[in-house]
């Protein structure tokens, strides 16, 4: 029996030993806070996963995504760490260790928190776009190539074209659109950066961009009185003095607010996906085209809204008589400028007569760019009186004041003239 024990308690020593020359030993406190950990853990998700059954799916989706997002980060720092902290690990203690890392439990308070904190991040600034080598149709049947960034506006492109053209320099110089599919085209205003529409068109688009004078470009600034005094009779429209013209344009754009043309009246529409065309009666506000139902008035409050403004360019188009037919020519139509073929949501009207599509085409631009296109053309009229004078000056003759002019004698040889 003492044999037993004696043996046992060398069996004691040796085991002690050995632990104290592993150099290891958990702590009491060690024990209880990793037994405490796994407590909390186990508890916090439970509490966590009763918590989440009661969001609604699409926040949960969110939160989910923050969470993945923020623990791939956190992974990505540990490993990017790991290797020097487990050398200083063995470096100190004679032994390596397996280190496992385990994320504290989450409450749903941290994690709304987590969740706002991630929405009110500024949004990621857009990618710019790669400059374009643009084809420039002329009059004539010629072609200029051009190369256009985004920062370049369609007046600077024009300028470029003044430049390689040699040609005069008058505000109605355009950069048109023409879309053959669609039989349309749009004149780019001045204000546009260039490279934005044109990224909008197809690999295997036919479309063009042409340089011509458009003498209607810059009409609704040149006569405002057709466009605001358009229910008074034609002939004293066209008598109005000039000075009455910069009244009319100084009340309606230097004012508080751009009064836009109380443009309205009968219009062809053709109904989504039919042929036929029919006449509704239309108004032009600042916030868009609206037009009167049937059985119903001109009143605001019966008033419904056709389209607005804010989301679609307007585009003339030609033989729509035959395409579609059309009442008439005279027709336009209303898109967003990333629709390059046919689409139900394209809005197509037609007018009586060349004078309707006009009032109609340039009173829409006034009420979707407002003051912008007043600075447009205010532009154009210095831009191109400054280089009249330049051009002027630079082709009077040189002379000096201070030196007299020398009159040559020619004297003729004895022959009589050559």
């Amino acid at each position: 029996m003492d044999d037993i024990d004696s043996m046992f308690t060398d069996l004691l020593g040796e085991m002690d030993l050995l632990t104290q020359s592993l150099g290891y030993e958990m702590e009491p406190s060690e024990m209880s806070s990793s037994s405490q950990r796994e407590k909390n853990f186990s508890i916090g998700f439970t509490d966590l996963n009763e918590s989440l059954n009661e969001l609604e799916d699409h926040d949960l989706d969110a939160l989910m995504a923050d969470l993945g997002s923020d623990l791939s980060e956190t992974e990505e720092k540990l490993n990017a760490t790991e290797t020097g902290h487990v050398h200083t690990q063995q470096h100190k203690s004679g032994y390596s260790t397996q280190q496992q890392n385990v994320r504290a439990p989450v409450s749903l308070s941290q994690m709304s928190s987590l969740a706002s904190s991630s929405s009110s991040l500024p949004p990621e600034p857009p990618k710019p776009l790669p400059p374009l080598v643009v084809k420039v149709m002329m009059s004539d049947g010629s072609s200029k190539t051009l190369m256009v960034d985004e920062r370049q506006t369609v007046r600077d492109v024009l300028d470029n074209l003044f430049e390689k053209t040699h040609c005069d320099f008058s505000m109605d110089w355009s950069l048109c659109e023409t879309n053959p599919e669609l039989q349309t085209e749009r004149g780019f205003e001045d204000h546009e950066y260039l490279v934005e529409p044109l990224s909008a068109w197809t690999r295997d688009s036919k479309n063009q961009i042409i340089f011509l004078l458009r003498p209607n470009k810059y009409l609704f600034f040149k006569d405002p009185q057709i466009f605001y005094l358009w229910k008074k009779d034609q002939k004293s429209i066209h008598e109005i003095k000039e000075r009455h013209k910069e009244l009319l344009l100084k009340e309606n754009f230097d004012g508080p607010s751009l009064i836009v043309p109380d443009l309205e009246g009968l219009l062809y529409l053709r109904e989504d996906g039919k042929k036929s065309w029919k006449r509704r009666y239309f108004l032009l506000r600042a916030s868009g085209i609206y037009y009167v139902p049937k059985g119903k008035t001109k009143t605001s409050r019966d008033l419904a809204c056709f389209i607005q403004l804010d989301k679609v360019n307007i585009y003339t188009t030609t033989d729509y008589k035959q395409k579609y037919k059309a009442p008439s020519d005279f027709c336009f139509i209303l898109k967003h400028p990333q629709i390059q073929k046919e689409s139900q949501y394209i809005r197509f009207l037609c007018c009586d007569d060349e004078h309707t599509l006009s009032l109609w085409v340039n009173s829409i631009r006034v009420a979707k760019y407002g003051a912008t296109l007043y600075k447009n053309y205010q532009m154009a009229v210095r831009r191109a009186s400054t280089i009249s004078s330049t051009l002027h000056l630079t082709s009077l003759p040189a002379s000096s004041p201070s030196t007299p002019t020398v009159q040559s004698k020619w004297t003729l040889p004895s022959g009589g003239p050559p």
